[in-house]
């Protein structure tokens, strides 16, 4: 594949070695380049031979020597980028499965891509990645990964993730290892699935792979009330959580002597739904898998307790609502009581999720409808609402009700506030900025 240069960086190395727009990179060291990631890889080297394929036709090859942290300062056309490539399992637990229909596209892409694992954290399963492609991942160093793995039992994995190509996890995780690459695993955990002795043997084995595999999350499957024709996976009661933060400990106080680490970390829906207290901020060991629900709550409260202490400003005195999710509020309201500005009421109001179902328990699901509806009546100054209800752009639910339409529905201001401690204070001292 050529892929077509753009632009030059006047100036740059690419541009003195003749380079222009309108030509096209083919291989760089012998290498054909099929995405960003063998681009960035390849071009990080001090010597490199460059075939181009020049505007009118004829192909060159280009000699290049730099320091190795010089970019070649070439723009390259979007036949470069990595476009998602798709899921080929239909795991038990899934939850776009469970989407209602007639939400937007984009709702319903299931990706599975090792590129945006690399780049941005995504996390993956490896059951679509071919022994070729899988080289190119050891090739390329590739590290860190995020790896869905849910059990090492490859009859267990099988069943959970209908796919065949899900028993060969523990192969290509030693694989991973062997080239010196390293991994976070993350375990969605289903009742009478991967709990229990299962869970323990994949711990086991996971922790075995240390320092390659770096931490392994544990996750409660989340279930919505589209279930119709899906297989039968009961929701996680305080009595199975329990069972699995005691597996967990037992593994963070036996692996913390061995190896000198917790690296399992129950997520913070697990801790939950258990009912136990948020663990300490030393307990997550510099989140390593916040991004995935471990120790947001811990970090949230840090924030939001720093700023407390820290604030010099009075309130402005008013009454004020946060909505959220079912499994957070009676912790908000707990935050609420210790660290609300004085002269701030504060009524913490836990929204039933009536769109997927009432088992769906998390804030960043609320939709738009949900809480036009159960906001009504509201009689307080102003309305606090999370950020993650939103999408990126901070303009749609996940109804795809707007912003501005449940805004135009409500009597009295409301505030987007970050997900984040400080950014909720601020917002709960009410000084505009």
């Amino acid at each position: 594949m050529a892929h077509l240069i753009e632009a030059v960086q006047p100036g740059g190395i690419a541009f003195r070695r003749g380079l222009r727009p309108g030509d096209s990179l083919i291989a760089i060291n012998g290498e054909p380049i099929l995405d960003e990631i063998d681009y960035q890889a390849l071009s990080n080297k001090t010597k490199l031979d460059i075939q181009v394929l020049r505007a009118d036709g004829k192909e060159e090859s280009i000699r290049i020597i730099k320091a190795k942290e010089t970019p070649l300062g070439l723009q390259l056309a979007d036949t470069l980028a990595c476009k998602p490539r798709a899921c080929k399992n239909k795991c038990v637990f899934c939850f776009i499965d469970q989407m209602p229909p007639g939400m937007r596209k984009t709702l319903y892409v299931k990706d599975d891509d090792w590129r945006l694992s690399l780049m941005m954290g995504n996390y993956i399963t490896l059951t679509n990645v071919d022994d070729q492609e899988f080289e190119r991942i050891l090739r390329r160093k590739a590290s860190p990964l995020y790896i869905s793995v849910h059990a090492t039992d490859p009859k267990v994995r099988v069943q959970m993730m209908r796919n065949p190509a899900a028993s060969q996890i523990m192969e290509r995780l030693n694989r991973l290892k062997e080239a010196g690459l390293h991994f976070h695993c993350q375990i969605v955990l289903c009742p009478g699935y991967n709990d229990g002795d299962v869970l323990k043997k994949t711990l086991a084995d996971l922790a075995a792979l240390y320092p390659a595999a770096q931490s392994a999350a544990l996750v409660p499957v989340g279930l919505t009330k589209y279930r119709d024709g899906l297989a039968d996976v009961k929701p996680f009661d305080r009595e199975s959580a329990g069972a699995v933060m005691a597996i967990a400990k037992e593994f963070q106080e036996k692996l913390q002597k061995e190896i000198g680490t917790r690296f399992v970390f129950p997520s913070d829906e697990m801790v939950l739904i258990a009912g136990e207290d948020i663990p300490k901020e030393e307990d997550y060991e510099g989140y390593p898998q916040i991004e995935n629900g471990v120790g947001l709550l811990r970090m949230f409260e840090e924030s939001l307790k720093a700023a407390a202490q820290e604030n010099i400003k009075s309130a402005l005195p008013r009454r004020i609502r946060i909505p959220c999710g079912t499994s957070i509020a009676p912790v908000m309201e707990k935050w609420m009581k210790k660290y609300a500005p004085q002269g701030v009421e504060v009524t913490v109001q836990p929204i039933q999720n009536t769109f997927f179902g009432e088992t769906v328990t998390v804030t960043g699901l609320l939709t738009g409808g949900d809480l036009k509806e159960q906001l009504k009546g509201a009689a307080e100054d102003e309305i606090l609402l999370c950020s993650n209800t939103l999408r990126q752009e901070q303009d749609l639910f996940l109804d795809d009700m707007p912003l501005s339409a449940l805004r135009e529905s409500l009597s009295q201001k409301l505030t987007v506030v970050l997900n984040d401690g400080a950014a909720l204070y601020e917002a709960l001292l009410g000084h505009e900025k």
